[in-house]
């Protein structure tokens, strides 16, 4: 079954939907207009239920089959927010907000979610119930650990939970996904070292922050190189490193934060007990102080087993062998990892091509994959709940 006919004739539409999102970005949980918008769309196709603020601005839409005799109910999630990047490209739909643009395409996973729930209102050709979510704070906000915080998949009685997300760099209409860990958790850091400030002329009467916080910086890769299992995968990087403001003063402070990223619990473990250590020793070395927090934020993103081999399986029904059943792993971060936590589910890429790649100020999402993605929830929820 390739992509459905009723969507393929209102791909202008939700085209259009996700453009005016795309033109009006909203950063994490400030995503009023676009919570209003799919709030709006979802009761004029008929959803049964439509509740919002849930995780703040999420909403939630429930759409019954035309059975509801098997009781059983699957989850769709598509997310919201933008990000925080300038739009380098002059193009109709350009973001009308400055400094704040989709460059993750979260526009168009919006608009496809949209477009599925049009269509499932429509046919309800399936037995039982769908339940379409769409999440605020994606980047940064976790903003679906704040939905299943609140209750959201008792409240709604989810069984299983499904995501996806666009993906330069895979082909047009190919999609990808892999049984297990998928995606890396994404941890935050911040190190505060404290020395003794003084004049630049006189370093033997100071402790040098910078000195302090160089060497620490240089420790802290031989976290993963010596201490990681070779055949494991984990990253830190020190993004940010902020000391002193005049060419003459030896600052008294100095802080550096970053990221830390594994694809186990073990090796997450193991790195913020390592971290740790490196970071007083080798301040204790020079003479200073230093403190790490270390910040958990997204888990794993594990997709499961018996969800994962459905999700291809409905895949290949909409795009043939075009499926990749062990994409490889990548170190970025999803929050819906947190949904993946609660309930069973999986969590698949849609290739968009060869186009600029995800959080670059010229990506835009291709619109020409719109009909895919919908034709995709639509069969998931019609597979997963066959009317008979």
């Amino acid at each position: 079954m390739p992509i459905i006919n009723r969507i393929a004739e209102f791909h202008d539409d939700v085209t259009a939907w996700r453009r005016d999102i795309h033109a009006h970005p909203e950063l994490q949980f400030d995503v009023h207009r676009t919570a209003a918008m799919v709030a709006e769309k979802l009761k004029e196709f008929g959803v049964d239920e439509v509740v919002t603020g849930i995780g703040r601005t999420g909403v939630v839409g429930v759409i019954k089959g035309r059975k509801n005799g098997s009781g059983k109910t699957i989850g769709l999630r598509a997310d919201m927010d933008a990000l925080p990047i300038h739009e380098a490209v002059d193009r109709p739909h350009k973001s009308k907000t400055d400094g704040v643009m989709h460059a993750c395409g979260h526009d168009g996973h919006t608009a496809m979610l949209l477009g599925a729930a049009r269509y499932l209102a429509e046919t309800r050709n399936f037995d039982g119930t769908a339940v379409v979510i769409f999440q605020p704070a994606e980047e940064g906000g976790g903003g679906g650990r704040e939905m299943v915080d609140e209750g959201m998949m008792d409240r709604f009685s989810i069984d299983e939970v499904y995501g996806m997300h666009n993906a330069p760099g895979i082909p047009l209409g190919h999609f990808a996904l892999r049984t297990g860990s998928m995606m890396a958790a994404a941890d935050m850091f911040i190190i505060d070292i404290e020395g003794m400030g003084g004049h630049a002329a006189r370093p033997q009467r100071c402790i040098d922050t910078t000195l302090v916080g160089a060497h620490i910086m240089t420790a802290l890769q031989s976290v993963v190189a010596r201490n990681v299992d070779p055949v494991e995968a984990a990253v830190i990087s020190v993004t940010t490193f902020k000391a002193g403001d005049a060419f003459n003063v030896i600052p008294q402070t100095a802080r550096l934060t970053g990221t830390a990223r594994t694809l186990s619990p073990e090796i997450r473990d193991l790195l913020e007990e390592r971290m740790k250590e490196v970071v007083e020793h080798t301040a204790a070395a020079f003479g200073a102080k230093a403190t790490l927090d270390y910040q958990r934020h997204y888990p794993v993103l594990s997709n499961h087993v018996r969800e994962a081999g459905f999700a291809g399986e409905v895949a290949r029904q909409v795009v043939g062998d075009r499926v990749d059943m062990e994409t490889p792993q990548v170190m970025g971060g999803e929050d819906f990892a947190f949904m993946l936590e609660a309930r069973p589910g999986a969590f698949i890429y849609l290739g968009q091509g060869d186009t600029q790649y995800l959080h670059h100020p010229e990506y835009d999402f291709n619109d020409e994959i719109i009909p895919i993605g919908c034709s995709y929830w639509a069969r998931l929820v019609e597979t997963a709940l066959p009317a008979g």
